[in-house]
């Protein structure tokens, strides 16, 4: 062990760049071409397959194995990019194991899947290192859309947009595209700034703008959108991070784990991310586990996530917490965060157990902590919107919202799940509403 690690504090540099380079590369490292004709030839094809109908953006599965396996690649991305145009990023980090392939019926027969994901990152990558964008842009109809964010459903929107020949404006609060993909994807899932490439490549379909740092309720209102373009979209994600809501929440070294992945994964040189000796990360979610896995890989001694419910309700995946323990990441469930202890700065975090409903059992414990991470869920900044559903835009059909031409989709829309592929379906299926409206 590097003594580095043993280190009390939250400070960069605990470990060589050699094991942080070893520690964040591919999660799962590309199919050669022999490897991806020896997956393929492991699908039966099967007649109205159950992975196509678990697939929240329909991609016809079958016939892109089948396209792999003999021999035409750039086939199956057209296949694939046609349902999801963010196929690629999909594949490295959808949760095909709760989805598609699990219900793969070779999973259902033998436990062991096709490797749809890969398959479909090996097609994909196939296209994207040749330059080669499979569409072409329709006739220009003179009409103008503005998406609200340059996330995947506002990416999604935009382009299948632009191949109808409208003319789309992407505006996004950030200072670079890409949403979720870009600042809150681990960065062992998404190397060598693919979500900027994909980004890059989408824009080859030609006929879409994006305007970086302009955000909604800041530097423009709805009302002017309207005003100013034949139709809108919303793609704005959840801007707000949900606090803990206990005593000490405002403590030194008490952070949202979003606002830590996204420093990540903006970081140049990860031997300057600094990261706690002793990390605890409260929530249960993909974020928790992200924000957790990291912080052992860039040296963290003890990382340990806390989750209030059974480990059997979390958010995370059954892989996503196997990844999380494997990297020595410990889970504690059934218990709720108390208060955060320290001068200043947090030293340790008090929790008590509870049961599955929530009840406390009036006994306690204390782990040391000297950064903790909140991944408690986001929320929606609900200024000037359409009206909502809970705390998301109410949406109908395919996007619609309570404003005449406004549509909505992701994660800020009521209805999906916060997936990735979830929300380009969303952005493609409001896209093709917003095309027959505005044809009307």
């Amino acid at each position: 062990m590097d003594a580095r690690q043993l280190a009390a504090g939250i400070r960069a540099g605990r470990l060589e760049p050699q094991a942080l380079d070893e520690g964040f590369s591919d999660l799962h490292p590309p199919y050669d071409d022999h490897e991806a004709l020896v997956a393929a030839d492991r699908c039966y094809f099967c007649h109205d397959a159950p992975c196509a109908t678990a697939c929240p953006t329909s991609i016809d599965i079958p016939l892109f194995i089948r396209q792999i396996a003999t021999g035409t690649p750039e086939a199956a991305a057209k296949t694939i990019l046609s349902q999801n145009i963010l196929g690629g990023m999909c594949a490295r980090v959808c949760p095909t194991e709760t989805l598609c392939e699990e219900v793969c019926v070779r999973e259902v027969a033998e436990g062991k899947p096709v490797e749809i994901g890969r398959l479909q990152r090996y097609a994909t990558d196939r296209i994207m290192a040749r330059n080669i964008h499979p569409f072409e842009r329709a006739a220009p109809t003179g009409k103008r859309v503005v998406v609200v964010g340059a996330g995947p459903a506002g990416l999604s929107c935009a382009h299948r947009l632009a191949m109808k020949g409208h003319d789309v404006v992407i505006l996004d609060a950030r200072a670079k595209p890409g949403g979720l993909n870009e600042f809150g994807i681990a960065a062992y899932k998404s190397t060598d700034d693919f979500a900027a490439r994909e980004v890059d490549w989408l824009l080859g379909i030609g006929g879409i703008t994006i305007e970086t740092g302009r955000m909604l309720g800041r530097d423009l209102t709805l009302a002017e959108l309207t005003s100013d373009y034949d139709a809108v979209f919303l793609g704005i994600g959840l801007g707000g991070v949900n606090a803990l809501g206990i005593e000490g929440d405002d403590r030194d070294g008490v952070r949202n784990a979003v606002e830590f992945i996204s420093d990540l994964r903006q970081s140049d040189d990860l031997t300057a991310m600094p990261v706690g000796r002793d990390v605890v990360v409260i929530g249960g979610g993909m974020t928790a586990v992200d924000a957790a896995v990291q912080s052992k890989l860039l040296g963290a001694l003890n990382v340990t996530i806390v989750y209030r419910r059974s480990q059997e309700r979390m958010a995370a995946s059954a892989f996503e917490q196997e990844l999380a323990q494997a990297k020595g990441v410990r889970i504690i469930c059934n218990a709720t965060p108390k208060a955060v202890h320290g001068n200043g700065a947090v030293r340790e975090i008090e929790f008590e157990f509870t049961g599955d409903d929530l009840t406390p059992t009036g006994e306690s414990f204390r782990l040391p902590a000297d950064q903790v991470f909140r991944a408690i869920g986001q929320s929606l900044i609900a200024d000037g919107l359409p009206a909502l559903a809970g705390r998301k835009i109410a949406v109908e059909g395919p996007g619609r919202t309570s404003v005449a031409r406004v549509w909505a989709g992701g994660d800020c829309a009521a209805g999906g799940d916060d997936l990735t592929v979830t929300a380009v379906a969303e952005g493609r299926d409001a896209a093709e509403d917003i095309h027959a409206t505005l044809m009307r």
